[in-house]
């Protein structure tokens, strides 16, 4: 029912984001290094997003991303009605799960994030980003579907680290993360530009996929 997708998405999107902002406060509260602070951040939303993926997938398809939503959408796979009901329920959900992380730390529940992340390399970074994690998705179902959850988690885990703006790759978690002046937020003003690279890098995988698979039988 669509009832329960769509609770589904909500539910992992604020899963995924209190543990992206809780890891975040808590590798910062118990480090002085921002290298092992990212650390700490990294390995845990790694990890959750292994334990969503596997859980919520086959009830929504655990998309928990916007732009995973439209790629979805793009290829026919989902109504746009559904779409359209997906998008707002992950974004609340990633706004709930910032919430709780900052009530679990005893934080104001919003607080503006003054964390600065622009410039170009921040924002080619961000399509980079999104490119990687699509490309994942698509090839990663038509290579090894029962694999997706561990490709994601790997992924993004790898790319915390090789991109400069720590591949947030997913607009409610960009949005949610806005609200949060803590170690993984970052400044509403940069957020657009953020959530445009966002866009673009997804379609740029899905374009990409499309070429590379076209006229091939799924091993």
């Amino acid at each position: 029912m669509l009832a329960q997708r769509l609770s589904a998405e909500f539910m992992g999107t604020l899963l995924l984001v209190a543990t992206v902002v809780g890891s975040g406060i808590m590798g910062d509260a118990l480090s002085d290094d921002t290298a092992v602070s990212l650390l700490g951040n990294t390995l845990p939303t790694g990890a959750i997003l292994f334990v969503i993926i596997t859980l919520f997938a086959p009830i929504s398809g655990a998309h928990f991303n916007p732009v995973v939503t439209g790629v979805f959408w793009l290829r026919g796979e989902l109504s746009a009605r559904d779409a359209l009901l997906y998008i707002p329920v992950q974004i609340g959900g990633g706004i709930a799960g910032s919430f709780i992380a900052h009530i679990m730390f005893d934080l104001p529940l919003i607080r503006l994030s003054e964390t600065v992340r622009s410039g170009t390399g921040q924002y080619f970074s961000e399509s980079v980003a999104s490119f990687g994690l699509l490309l994942t998705i698509l090839m990663g179902l038509r290579s090894a579907p029962q694999q997706i959850p561990i490709l994601v988690g790997l992924y993004i885990t790898a790319a915390y680290w090789f991109t400069s703006s720590t591949s947030f790759a997913n607009p409610a978690v960009t949005i949610a993360r806005s609200l949060s002046d803590t170690f993984a937020g970052i400044r509403p003003s940069d957020v657009p530009m953020f959530i445009l690279c966002q866009i673009l890098g997804a379609l740029g995988a899905a374009f990409f996929v499309r070429y590379v698979i076209r006229d091939q039988a799924p091993s």
